[in-house]
């Protein structure tokens, strides 16, 4: 598998999931452009790709809520590299506790959140994908690669969060689960020149609670939650020819979750 003289465009690209990605199209001999809005962790990823795979790599910093910010996306990636064969919206609203809002009974969550979250997690993706598609039908070999979650496919048990801070907000679900069938709109529409998948984790170990870990390994068939490198053959895959006769498709990268 070689991606060699490929450019990769990953959002989120200082997230645990987005460094992994783009980590692996690097190693395959893509260049990649990274981007994010955390300007430390993107500097050291940035700086952590260049040494360990000698390949080149420019990094971004950007607010994926903002539409002006998008679009520049084009004209910075046209005069980085000249061309992008490779999207992948890994970029996610993922709040925390402290947001008001978010990690709240369903009565209590605001429509000024969801709104930030549909933004980031859906909106954010299709207008990266309409700004880019430019660049990635030039060559007939484009690959959008979105990054959903299995939230966006099955309703979430909120007995696995009883005793934590942790929660599950009904913006998160909604948003994850439209850009799955976004992906499905877009795999038809961009065809044949662009192909548009998406991959679902399931829940990755994070130094959660240790009460919520517990939970969730006795409902997951694998009886572990997921690494970082689980989804690294996804993501070769669907960036690669080996799915060249793949579109709209969503794979469960999730240790079984969704298969009870």
């Amino acid at each position: 598998m070689d991606l060699s003289g490929r450019v990769a465009v990953i959002t989120g690209a200082a997230g645990h999931l987005g460094q992994a990605m783009a980590s692996t199209l690097s190693e395959l001999g893509c260049s990649v452009c990274l981007l994010d809005r955390n300007a430390e962790a993107l500097e050291k990823s940035a700086n952590q790709l260049r040494t360990k795979w000698n390949k080149p790599v420019e990094q971004l910093l950007i607010d994926l809520e903002s539409e002006d910010e998008r679009k520049n996306v084009l004209a910075w990636v046209t005069q980085k590299f000249g061309r992008a064969d490779i999207l992948v919206n890994n970029a996610g609203f993922v709040g925390d506790s402290a947001l008001t809002g978010w990690v709240v009974p369903f009565e209590e969550q605001e429509i000024g959140t969801w709104r930030r979250a549909v933004e980031v997690n859906l909106t954010a993706a299709f207008h990266l994908s309409q700004v880019l598609s430019p660049l990635l039908r030039i060559n007939s070999k484009g690959s959008i690669i979105n990054v959903s979650s299995i939230y966006g496919v099955v309703g979430p048990d909120l007995a696995l969060y009883q005793g934590t801070a942790m929660g599950n907000p009904a913006a998160y679900a909604a948003s994850k689960g439209g850009l799955i069938q976004i992906t499905r709109w877009l795999s038809t529409v961009l065809a044949p020149d662009i192909r548009v998948n998406c991959i679902s984790p399931g829940g990755i170990a994070r130094n959660q609670p240790e009460p919520f870990q517990e939970r969730y390994i006795e409902r997951t068939p694998m009886r572990r939650m997921g690494r970082e490198e689980d989804f690294k053959g996804a993501a070769a895959y669907f960036a690669s020819d080996l799915s060249a006769w793949v579109t709209g498709q969503n794979l469960m990268v999730d240790g079984g979750w969704t298969a009870w």
